[in-house]
């Protein structure tokens, strides 16, 4: 059906395992083998046809093959090799979240890795707080968490969005100003959706270099146009830059289109089709581009253009600010710390740190800290004196001149 071949596209796209549970297997007319064809026809070739897809019949009313299913999802755990450290970095996904009038927000996490404790101060989105109390899926009081396991906590400021990815902070005030960075991206990005994305700004995000492929969904209306628009453009692809066709049929434009490509940052190409009201309005507010086509060669020719500008661009190193080094200090967290005056440019905490002393390079690196006073800022600009803070390096002397650079990728022509 329509919804199947849909989550069959998302999971495709999100390039997660699938296990298809065969459900319904106690029914008179349970026909497993035409499953398996009608699967196997959207790309999932079952395990026992020599493909690599489990395939679990069950039946759920009768309470049948849900054992065979448990040990599916092990057996692909394993063969993933999805592992978790109790012992790492905590994180984890934002399951469920509510005001209790009682206990204020609720929330149930569930803890992807590392241990979460009692007192951690976490943030989920721009949801954060510490962790007044935890309850298991009892309702028991405790007080640590470890991998795979759902709790309930107490002690966020707000409603965190089921979903969100959470994580450790080392302070209230640390996350803060997390969440204020995270509110100022959420407008500029909500801006740029109400502008709307366009093809050619889409493309200018691959020729960043962050991507090796370019993600499409491809509707047309007639499977005798779809099959070859979809052989068309996958020949497109270059060693370089691949097209990856996430989901491809016939009909109309719909709103589910528009969603799996506002999900996974793909664009809508339409043969002879248009969407729909639902997919006219979920692509302007999901700032898709939608670009439709009645001729192929146009259609290919455009993506072929835009391809030749996909490719990696080159990177230089532009310097930003010269600092000198004029007094060095020693900090019980940091270790060495420089007292320096901005020469040219400025200092900038995103930047990258190159240490000269008497003209001759002698180590390149991050900033571990940059401070105005005691406060921690972002930038220093020239004339202004500072503390630099450097990873891994604590040979700092009078003298050594500190160069802030930042990388640019400059396009191959």
């Amino acid at each position: 059906m329509p919804q199947t071949k849909e989550a069959i596209a998302h999971a495709k796209a999100a390039r997660v395992p699938i296990i298809v549970a065969l459900n319904k297997m106690d029914r008179s007319n349970a026909d497993k083998e035409r499953a398996k064809q009608q699967l196997a026809e959207a790309g999932l070739i079952p395990d026992d046809w020599d493909g690599d897809t489990i395939i679990v019949p069950l039946s759920a009313k009768d309470k049948t093959g849900l054992d065979d299913l448990m040990e599916a999802v092990l057996l692909v755990t394993d063969n993933q090799e999805i592992l978790a450290n109790p012992k790492g970095t905590v994180f984890g996904s934002v399951i469920e979240a509510e005001r209790d009038r009682a206990r204020g927000v609720l929330a149930t996490l569930l803890v992807q890795n590392g241990t979460l404790e009692t007192g951690d101060v976490v943030i989920a989105g721009t949801a954060y707080g510490r962790i007044r109390a935890m309850f298991n899926y009892l309702g028991q009081a405790i007080k640590s968490a470890g991998p795979s396991m759902p709790v309930s906590v107490m002690g966020l400021n707000e409603v965190p969005t089921a979903g969100d990815l959470f994580e450790l902070v080392a302070s209230e005030r640390d996350a803060r100003v997390i969440v204020k960075e995270r509110e100022i991206a959420a407008g500029e990005a909500a801006q740029s959706q109400r502008k709307g994305i366009t093809l050619e700004q889409l493309f200018a995000r691959y020729q960043a270099g962050e991507d090796k492929e370019l993600r499409l969904i491809l509707k047309a209306d007639v499977q005798g146009s779809l099959d070859p628009i979809t052989s068309s453009l996958n020949d497109l692809s270059t060693d370089e830059i691949s097209i990856h066709i996430l989901h491809a049929a016939t009909g109309n434009i719909s709103e589910s289109d528009i969603m799996l490509a506002a999900t996974s940052k793909a664009i809508v190409l339409g043969f002879n089709v248009s969407p729909d009201n639902a997919a006219h309005r979920a692509a302007e507010s999901e700032g898709v581009s939608v670009r439709t086509y009645n001729i192929i060669y146009r259609m290919t020719e455009d993506i072929e253009k835009a391809l030749k500008g996909m490719l990696e661009p080159e990177e230089r190193q532009v310097v930003i600010g010269k600092a000198q080094v004029l007094a060095v200090f020693r900090a019980s967290r940091l270790g060495q710390v420089a007292g320096c005056r901005v020469l040219e440019g400025e200092l900038r905490r995103s930047g990258k740190i190159r240490i000269s002393r008497k003209e001759k390079s002698i180590f390149e690196g991050d900033f571990a800290s940059l401070k105005r006073h005691q406060d921690d800022v972002r930038e220093v600009r020239q004339g202004f004196e500072c503390g630099v803070g450097v990873r891994n390096f604590n040979d700092f002397e009078e003298g050594d001149i500190i160069e802030c650079y930042i990388t640019e990728k400059v396009p191959v022509i």
